[in-house]
């Protein structure tokens, strides 16, 4: 006999306690313990396995080269890795009205064309909602089959009659199984919910495109549950008061990870960025203090940004640090280095950071820009217009080797920069000519006399 067991559990973690918690020792979060229940004793569906087969060796298995289908959108292409995989579980999450539903039905507009009848299962919106949407998108819909359900046993059912090539869940939040006593958007429900969707895909071999909710802190709802069990996550970010969009990979199964992907939205849906560099440039003052140009990569692909600085005199007891794009706790740490090794006495100012665009810059190579743009700044010295920087510091001051510097250096010839500062230890291993002055440094002091006019 199948019994009823209640217990609480953490919303924003998973994590369950017997009895109710107003901090969930885990994660740290208040009030985010709910009532959940559960039945215990009977038969799951989850524990079935695929198939009944008996072990094999590895040797003996017969590798295959996964299918993959454009959807003919290439920066959606380039964070897939290729394109899309059959049986693929795919996880796209973001803040509300950044553009996950219009990335998708766009999608689904290239895949229409190339595939046969793709299922769109709209849990928040009506079909006349995305009807008015796919008109404004110019979507092809000859191919798309609207379902507005939430209930997972309704939307497992209509596909396995159906039988589509792909399929949209929008969003997982609103979907529930009626296995579950728990409301729907619950951990339980998230949990149970997307396992069995990524059974449906690897059954049928369809690839599966579950939308995610993200909460205050950034992070899908439920996220150890949803990226353990999905094959590919993507999260979309961007500014409100900027039009870029960066679609960015976190996990792949099928591709590497960190690959991003740009967009600009527009009255007529997302419209791809296929140089970047150009875009975010297109801006940028000339021969102003605070203004520096770094050569950086997000997963293949090298990016020229810009990073701007405003240091001032403080009004206060304690100088405000702030940094928008860039880690805070690392431009403070390259303060302190600037402080030590440079000779810059910045304990009385203000200090602001920001990286133009609204992109999130998170490698290394960075650090010169930063106290370049820091250092110009405070010296009231422009950068040289036509300069880029890259490179790596420690903490004592030494400019650290980083990878792909030829790449790096490509793109800025490309852009128009006429020269490079980076690390010696790149600088030495560049072969042949780049079509641009690459000078090395080796020191914090060294490069702050070489790119300051």
């Amino acid at each position: 006999m199948a019994k009823t067991r209640t217990f609480y559990q953490c919303q924003s973690c998973g994590y369950t306690s017997a009895k109710w918690l107003g901090k969930c020792p885990d994660c740290g979060s208040w009030n985010s313990f709910v009532e959940e229940k559960a039945v215990t004793g009977g038969r799951s569906s989850l524990r079935q396995p695929l198939s009944k087969t008996a072990p094999v060796s590895l040797q003996a298995i017969e590798g295959i080269s996964e299918q993959r289908t454009s959807t003919g959108i290439g920066e959606f292409d380039r964070v897939l890795g290729g394109g899309v995989v059959a049986g693929s579980v795919i996880l796209v999450g973001g803040d509300p009205g950044i553009g996950k539903s219009t990335l998708l039905l766009q999608a689904f507009s290239g895949l229409s064309g190339r595939t046969g009848k793709l299922l769109y299962v709209s849990g928040e919106e009506s079909p006349q909602q995305i009807k008015m949407r796919a008109d404004r998108l110019s979507v092809n819909a000859e191919n798309i089959i609207l379902l507005p359900e939430t209930s997972l046993e309704g939307i497992l059912d209509a596909a396995g009659k159906m039988s589509p090539d792909a399929m949209v869940i929008d969003s997982i939040q609103t979907v529930y199984t009626q296995e579950l006593m728990s409301a729907p958007g619950s951990v339980g429900q998230v949990r149970e919910c997307a396992a069995k969707l990524m059974l449906h895909a690897k059954r049928s071999h369809i690839p599966v495109f579950i939308v995610g909710h993200v909460t205050k802190e950034g992070t899908i709802a439920g996220p150890r549950v949803l990226e353990h069990i999905v094959d590919t996550v993507l999260y979309f970010e961007g500014d409100r008061g900027h039009s870029y969009r960066v679609l960015r990979t976190m996990k792949n199964r099928f591709g590497s990870t960190n690959e991003i992907g740009i967009f600009e939205m527009s009255d007529a849906g997302l419209r791809e960025v296929n140089n970047p560099s150009e875009l975010f440039l297109s801006e940028r003052p000339q021969n102003v203090s605070g203004s520096t140009v770094v050569a950086c990569i997000e997963g293949t692909r090298p990016l020229m940004v810009e990073i701007q600085a405003l240091v001032s005199q403080t009004n206060f007891g304690m100088p405000r640090r702030t940094s928008i794009g860039v880690d805070f706790n690392r431009v403070n740490l390259l303060i302190a280095v600037l402080e030590k090794r440079a000779g810059l006495h910045l304990g009385g100012m203000d200090i602001f950071i920001n990286i133009v665009g609204g992109l999130k810059i998170i490698e290394p190579a960075v650090d010169l820009g930063i106290i370049a743009t820091i250092a110009s700044s405070a010296r009231e010295k422009p950068v040289e217009p036509k300069t880029c920087v890259f490179g790596e510091i420690g903490l004592s001051g030494e400019i650290r080797a980083v990878a792909q510097a030829e790449a790096r250096l490509k793109e800025a010839a490309k852009i128009g920069f006429r020269r490079a500062v980076l690390p010696a230890g790149n600088a030495e291993k560049i072969r042949g000519n780049q079509g641009i002055e690459v000078i090395g440094v080796r020191n914090c002091e060294d490069f702050l006399n070489a790119v300051l006019l």
